[in-house]
């Protein structure tokens, strides 16, 4: 029981403009900003991080706002839709908000027996909010225009959108230990019963569809939760023993990753849940601070000096 894959642990996407990002999903979404830090790789960019109070495994949501990023493209090899759990009711709430803040939506329709609210980000990034059949007890964020009876919870579900599922079928059911639950038309839906929230991943198969191109308002990988180092070993090895690629673990300060391209061609992630977002500055001030990696500390001011300032 303890070698689990423990569904979602967060989603990283492509934004444009870092204001207008972090103004959506703070002041629209309502979402806590819970992480502001830079790119392990590029530090001139930012790595934005949204989630609910603390920044709980399967509500975190990732952006590298790259400023003038030319628009991506969905399509297969890609995940193309992030799915959020919001509260029986909530829909209504939603629908005039969007329409209040010009946000483009399509009107609620249903799928595998649960009612769902299409919508887009400033990026185009394809989201839902998603009114589970399964109970959720996970305390949302709240803020003084988004109450509880209607916030967002986290993550219910991610889709991939693939030429052939099969490859990416058999890693989650023979490696992450997902089941097939439901199937409607070509949409393929896996759960896992590790966990009873952000455990469903559904693939979409698409025969002949252009591939997609991960740029601006896309997503860039997913990651799936372990609890720790020695869980997330585990299963390195098991992917590295199906001939895949993986790399080493590597520490991004919050969590500790492994990542690798799965057979349909979606980048996914391995995370663990420690050390979490308080290892850094306390859970009354996340997100309120530039936290920088140790190696780039040196380059503080200058990289401060580049990073567009957040009003």
């Amino acid at each position: 029981m303890e070698d689990q894959l423990l569904g979602l642990h967060h989603i990283t996407a492509i934004a444009g403009n870092a204001q207008r990002n972090f103004n959506f999903y703070t002041k629209i979404l309502g979402l806590r900003f819970i992480k502001k830090t830079v790119n392990f790789d590029d530090p001139n960019t930012y790595h934005f991080y949204f989630g609910d109070e603390g920044g709980s495994p399967g509500t975190i949501l990732t952006f590298f706002p790259w400023g003038t990023v030319q628009p991506g493209r969905r399509g297969t090899g890609m995940a193309t839709e992030i799915g959020y759990s919001v509260p029986e009711g909530s829909l209504e709430f939603w629908q005039k908000r969007f329409m209040d803040h010009n946000v483009i939506y399509n009107k609620p329709t249903q799928r595998f027996g649960e009612t769902y609210l299409p919508f887009l980000d400033p990026d185009g990034l394809k989201l839902e909010l998603i009114v589970s059949k399964t109970a959720d007890d996970r305390t949302p964020w709240e803020t003084n225009d988004v109450s509880a009876a209607v916030a967002t919870k986290g993550f219910h579900n991610v889709t991939l959108t693939l030429e052939n599922i099969k490859g990416t079928a058999d890693i989650l059911t023979d490696v992450f230990g997902y089941q097939l639950i439901d199937q409607h038309v070509n949409r393929y839906r896996f759960a896992t019963g590790a966990v009873d929230n952000a455990n469903l991943v559904d693939l979409v198969e698409v025969p002949g569809e252009a591939r997609g191109h991960v740029a601006g308002g896309t997503i860039h990988y997913v990651a799936f939760r372990v609890k720790d180092e020695a869980v997330e070993k585990h299963f390195q090895e098991k992917i590295a023993a199906r001939g895949l690629q993986v790399t080493d673990q590597i520490d991004r300060n919050y969590f500790h990753s492994v990542y690798f391209r799965e057979p349909g061609g979606v980048l996914f992630e391995i995370a663990t849940d420690n050390p979490g977002f308080t290892v850094d500055e306390p859970l009354n001030e996340l997100g309120m601070h530039l936290k920088l990696p140790a190696q780039y500390e040196p380059r503080r001011a200058q990289i401060e000096g580049q990073l567009p300032a957040l009003l």
